[in-house]
C-alpha cells in the first residue's frame, strides 16, 4: 500500500503525460507521432491502474498490468510494421 499523497501524484502526473499526448495526436504531422501518443496514452492507462492496485492493495492488478504491457508491446510492434509497409 502506497501513500494518498503519493497516489495522487503519480495520477496526475499520469494525467498531464495522456494531455500532452493528445495535443501530439492532435497536431502529429506523421503517423508515427501519431502511434507514438497512442502508446504512451496506453502505458499511462496501464501505470494508472498500477497506481490504484498498489493503493488499494488488490493483489490480481500485478497480473492484469503484466498482460497489459505484453499486448501493449506486440501492438506497438504490428503498428511499426504496418507504418514500414510491411518491410523488415
Amino acid at each position: 500500500m502506497i501513500p494518498d499523497v503519493v497516489a495522487a501524484i503519480v495520477i496526475g502526473l499520469l494525467a498531464i503525460a495522456v494531455v500532452l499526448a493528445v495535443v501530439r495526436i492532435v497536431r502529429g504531422p506523421t503517423p508515427g507521432d501519431t502511434a507514438v501518443a497512442g502508446d504512451l496514452i496506453f502505458f499511462a492507462f496501464i501505470g494508472i491502474v498500477a497506481v490504484f492496485g498498489l493503493a488499494f492493495s488488490i493483489d490480481a492488478v500485478i497480473d492484469i498490468v503484466l498482460i497489459a504491457a505484453i499486448l501493449g508491446f506486440l501492438s506497438i510492434l504490428s503498428l511499426a510494421r504496418l507504418l514500414q509497409g510491411g518491410q523488415r
